[in-house]
């Protein structure tokens, strides 16, 4: 009695953490000149196959690229997945320079929900997964004593 209570608990954390990565939410903006209004208050349910929070970050002049026009960030966030995500990241890489006088452009991608809130996230991207690996470990664990 008590070892199916213990795996009836086990399944609902498992199954939790599975249902949080599949509805992940991400924070939505597209070239915003700020990490505020729309870039920290709109927030989307990713679709099925989409597991990670995309951000870039540009810093350039007028997305016309006028001579001589004010250099300024311009902030996107969305929800990609880890192949597209993995794909952005090589291709800025080079262009990652912070250095202010040329233009420049920096991607993140975290994991998690809302876990894009700042621009370039520190968000650790293993926590749903190390959940699931644990509580599948708990279970093989606990099914191995008879």
């Amino acid at each position: 009695m008590r070892r199916n209570y213990i795996i009836g608990i086990i399944s609902t954390v498992v199954l939790a953490s599975i249902v949080r990565v599949i509805g992940l939410e991400c924070y939505v903006c597209e070239n915003q000149e700020d990490n505020n209004e729309k870039c920290v208050k709109t927030i989307k349910t990713c679709d099925y196959n989409q597991d990670v929070c995309l951000t870039e970050i540009k810093w350039g002049s007028t997305p016309y690229w006028s001579q001589g026009a004010k250099k300024q960030y311009y902030i996107s966030k969305r929800c990609s997945n880890k192949t597209e995500c993995a794909t952005t990241r090589l291709r800025y890489m080079p262009l990652c320079t912070h250095i202010w006088y040329q233009d420049w452009v920096c991607s993140d991608c975290c994991m998690g929900d809302r876990c894009n809130y700042y621009i370039i996230s520190e968000s650790s991207s293993a926590k749903p997964v190390i959940g699931l690996l644990l509580g599948g470990a708990f279970l093989l664990w606990i099914l191995g004593f008879k």
